[in-house]
């Protein structure tokens, strides 16, 4: 294994050294003029985004303005996509996340699968790379089918780097090939014109000029080749094309030279463009297969186009919880009922519940229905001893709900799996999500836990509220510890978070407590500002505006707003949202409080922790856990709420403190930044952005600039942990192991002489059977590193489509540091159904007039009979994409014993087409589009009239009263049209 290890770094290291592309960039091109797997992945998506929004709001009759070319922006396809006004908050802090996971998964496959030749369709390895892409497919339809949509985003990425890598990888442009090759995403046709291994493919360049490598007679009989890539071999068939680039050991044996399009540099760099271009064209394609499979709203839901986040609670169910579960079933309804059908309507459900000695099963879904039905079947009742299992609740809360999602947890007791805490907060990290705790069981008013003998009490010691704490201050989120008389009043923090829109203008945290002065912006875009503080009864403060006027605590109302206090919890709602500028809020204690200011805004932003790989043509990926101490850190950040938001200053501020670290700026385009901080200390930091609006004029009374604040906390750690499966999805019922190392840093640098013991814990959200050791050494001579391996088995009956995710962490043994590697893996049966369904017996009755002032007093109908085949997975679902009419089903058994859905459409002769999609178990779609027959009226001399009729009228058919000779009928009638995809 150690061996395998070092190769792969090897292969990391080459791969971004000068000159060694090896596939489009992934996400940056510093020069500006070359594409990147980003840049084709966001374009693509965008496109087909706004041509879905198009088609739905057509059906419905709305307008939709938006122009889809080359100037689509993530600001401007959503608010397109939205209904609301042009005027509302439109938050697109969910959609920039959504393209995020994609675009980084993207870049993933350059380090998981850096040499796999099938990843990047080198070494002609068509049926292999296709193989990839079509698995990935049925992936990524299984995903959506359980509404896991942000593992389907993982494995969307991640096939999009394979498809694009065939344009800029094989000779497909160079053949004058100006569409994508639609048989990379459809199993059932054939690849075709594949060169043979003996088939000589390249000549020599000349010099350094590769334009004119392909042999003339491969072009003439337009065969499909792709370069061979090597890094630690010369060695490829006779004749055969080489991928190209410095580190291209292939390339520099006869036929030297290569003839990859990765960038305008490469050997066929003039090529790049169009090779981006059919890249983009090809994603679209495989996008529509997914939108047609999965329907439009699930779709968007996939791409991650909503206004609104999860609603996310964890709740308790023992005993003495009947007053919390009875709230939070009232203020969930609240949202529910108040949002549905509005774009502030959450735009996930997700309902955990726990106890002990069980936890779950998780509910996650879009249909609120369903959550209300399963949030009303929750019973108080049982729970052994006091303890429960809180944690283990959270952690598949965390892992279930996406990124940046807030998610609130109620309970009055300790948890009992308090050594999941360092699992929790790394999960915390990962997702960036806000966990706020709702705890009725620290204060004095506490009620004794029903059922228990001896009446033991339900109440929290100052360890076990530290914990809640601990957790709620790393996410950014809450504690707040009220009785469960009060609760319904502190539970207006959820009502406040289900808004669209909400931003963190600024948070702090103080433990110890100190009396201190904070300040922080507020911008002419900020609507709703609400300030929340937590800390003991004796804490005061006082707020003063950028006017100078002030509030102080001892005012509930005032001149700036006011304010509600509610068990450990103040919160203070400004009156006016056009005092912009710098405000000031001092707090007096000496005790530990916090202190959060949020408000309603279109500007936002979203970060990732990168790890840069050095070079000339180096590039980033995403890194997992956390930064090093004492290191440099890179981020990805990305400015949301418009296209003239231009950040000025990026800085980490210590959580507990305060300590700022600022960093460096570059833009990268399309409101990206990649920022750099230089020798990180050792601590727990946020993020803080400050920025203007460029089109901001300065004579406005409107403050230009802004000032936003991330949630959760970086922090720093000396240990490196590092995982890497090699593979992202696997089979129920198998065993995937995987890989890790530890390593001790010193200023961000392997410590090559250090030497030490740390614990391991590997653990999985769905509880599946894993082995792991307890402990790795790192002895000394061993370079400052130490391996081992993680099993994890899939039970036989894990449902396909889910997902499950791996957390590996490494302490030290003064239990004083802490590092992580979180892996998230599909699992996905495996595929052997590949062919669509099948329409037959199509049939159109009854005729429709040819006037359009006569179509609604007629009907037509169409049927038809779908089967899956007798092998096939069976058809799942039969809708109408187009047309406006009436489609009902049934099903009866077939001659060969196969499963026959029979299909009856009817509608208004005013809708004349119809198109019906049937999907299979497996994804597999087939299309059936029906047509209406119309009568064409032509003009007979009167005098042959009675003649004409009666020496033809030999049959006729009648529609709604119309009658035809049979004769005239085939003469005059646009027939069914029957078109099968």
């Amino acid at each position: 294994m150690a061996a395998l290890q070092t190769a792969t770094l090897l292969v990391l290291l080459v791969l971004c050294l000068p000159g060694s592309s090896h596939c489009f960039k992934p996400l940056f091109s510093f020069s500006g003029n070359s594409s990147t797997h980003l840049g084709i992945t966001v374009t693509a998506v965008l496109r087909k985004t706004a041509e879905v929004c198009r088609a739905i709001a057509e059906s419905e009759g709305r307008d939709f303005d938006l122009k889809i070319d080359d100037s689509l922006s993530v600001s401007k396809v959503q608010r397109a996509c939205s209904s609301t006004g042009t005027s509302s908050i439109i938050s697109t802090v969910i959609f920039h996340t959504s393209l995020a996971n994609m675009y980084f998964s993207n870049a993933k496959v350059d380090v998981v699968f850096a040499l796999s030749e099938e990843h990047h369709f080198d070494d002609e390895t068509f049926e292999g790379g296709r193989d990839v892409i079509l698995a990935g497919i049925s992936a990524v339809k299984a995903s959506v089918k359980q509404e896991n949509f942000v593992a389907g985003r993982w494995t969307l990425g991640r096939i999009c780097h394979t498809l694009q890598d065939f344009y800029s990888h094989s000779n497909w442009v160079e053949l004058g090939n100006s569409a994508p090759y639609s048989a990379l995403i459809k199993p059932d046709v054939p690849l075709q014109n594949l060169a043979g291994l003996t088939t000589p493919t390249c000549r020599n360049c000349t010099g350094e000029d590769c334009s004119d490598n392909l042999l003339p007679e491969l072009l003439q009989q337009g065969l499909l080749t792709s370069g061979y890539f090597n890094i630690f071999s010369s060695a490829k068939p006779e004749g055969k094309c080489s991928h190209g680039g410095t580190f291209d050991m292939t390339s520099r044996r006869d036929p030297v030279g290569g003839i990859n399009k990765d960038d305008t540099e490469a050997s066929h760099g003039s090529l790049h463009h169009r090779a981006a271009n059919l890249a983009i064209n090809a994603t679209m394609d495989l996008l529509e297969d997914i939108r047609v499979a999965v329907g439009d709203q699930n779709f968007l839901r996939l791409m991650g186009l909503s206004q609104s986040s999860v609603l996310c609670f964890v709740i308790d169910t023992t005993g003495s919880m009947s007053d919390d579960i009875a709230e939070a079933k009232r203020v969930s309804f609240s949202i529910i009922d108040s949002k549905r059908g509005t774009q502030q309507e959450p735009s996930a459900y997700i309902l955990v519940p726990f106890n002990d000695p069980g936890f779950g099963p998780l509910l996650m879904t879009t249909d609120a229905d369903l959550f209300k039905a399963s949030i009303n079947k929750l019973d108080a009742n049982g729970g052994g001893d006091i303890p429960e299992l809180c944690l283990s609740g959270l952690q598949l809360a965390l892992t279930a709900a996406p990124p940046s999602s807030e998610i609130f947890v109620f309970t009055d007791a300790p948890a009992k799996d308090a050594h999941l805490k360092t699992t929790i907060i790394a999960l915390i990290e990962s997702t960036k999500s806000v966990v706020t705790f709702m705890l009725t069981g620290t204060v004095s008013s506490r009620r004794r836990r029903r059922g228990l003998q001896g009446g033991r009490s339900r109440s929290l010691s100052e360890a076990d509220a530290q914990l809640y704490r601990d957790l709620s201050q790393a996410s950014g989120g809450q504690s707040i510890e009220v009785t469960k008389t009060d609760l319904s009043l502190a539970t207006t923090v959820i009502e406040d978070a289900s808004t669209s829109g909400v931003v963190t203008v600024f948070q702090a945290v103080r433990s110890p407590g100190k009396p201190e002065n904070f300040t922080f912006l507020v911008d002419g875009s900020i609507k709703n500002l609400t300030a929340y503080i937590t800390g003991v009864s004796s804490l005061t403060f006082s707020l003063t505006s950028s006017t100078g006027v002030s509030q102080s605590s001892s005012e509930s109302s005032g001149p700036l707003g006011s304010f509600t206090t509610v068990g450990n919890l103040r919160r203070f709602t400004f009156n006016t949202d056009n005092q912009t500028g710098s405000w000031e809020i001092s707090i007096n204690s000496n005790d530990p409080y916090s202190l959060k200011v949020t408000g309603q805004s279109s500007v936002n932003f979203i970060y990732n922790l990168v790890e840069a790989h050095e070079g000339a043509h180096g590039d980033f990926s995403l890194k997992e856990g956390r930064v090093l101490t004492g290191g440099n850190a890179s981020l990805l950040v990305s400015v949301t709420g418009g296209d003239t938001m231009k950040v000025t200053d990026v800085a980490l501020v210590e959580g507990s403190g305060s300590r700022e670290v600022n960093g460096s700026l570059q833009s990268v385009g399309s409101g990206n930044y990649l920022v750099t901080v230089n020798g990180v200390p050792e601590g727990a930091f946020v993020l803080r952005l400050r920025g203007e609006d460029s089109t901001t004029s300065r004579s406005t009374t409107t403050s230009s600039s802004f000032q936003r604040q991330g949630s959760t906390q970086i922090r720093t750690s000396s240990i490196s942990v590092t995982a890497q499966a090699n593979t992202t999805t696997t089979e129920p019922g198998t065993t995937i192991s995987v890989p890790f190392t530890v390593s001790i840093t010193t200023n961000g640098v392997v410590n090559d002489s250090a030497s030490g013991t740390f614990t391991v814990r590997a653990t999985n959200d769905r509880s599946y059977t894993s082995t792991s050791p307890t402990t790795v050494s790192i002895a000394a001579g061993s370079g400052g590193k130490a391996n081992g391996t993680v099993t994890l088995t899939v039970p036989a009956s894990a449902a396909s489509g889910t997902d499950v995710t791996l957390t590996i962490e490494a302490e030290n043994a003064a239990t004083s540091d802490t590092n992580y590697a979180v892996l998230r893996l599909s699992v996905v049966a495996k595929v052997t159904d590949f062919t669509r369904p099948v329409c037959q017996a199509a049939s159109v009755s009854d005729i429709c007039p040819s006037s359009s002032s006569l179509c609604g007093s007629s009907q037509w109908e169409f049927s038809a009979n779908l089967t899956d085949g007798i092998n096939g997975t069976g058809i799942q679902s039969v809708t109408v994409r187009q047309g406006n009419g009436t489609l009902n089903t049934s099903m009866m058994t077939g001659a060969g014993g196969e499963n026959i859905t029979v299909i009856s459409y009817s509608a208004s002769c005013c809708s004349q087409t119809v198109e019906v999609v049937a999907v299979d178990g497996a994804g597999n779609v087939g299309t059936c589009v029906g047509q209406a027959r119309l009568t064409v009226h032509t003009t007979v001399p009167s005098v042959n009239t009675t003649a004409a009729v009666n020496t033809t009228a030999v049959a006729t058919t009648t529609s709604r009263g119309h009658t035809f000779t049979t004769s005239q009928f085939l003469l005059t009638s646009v027939v069914m049209s029957l078109l099968w995809k």
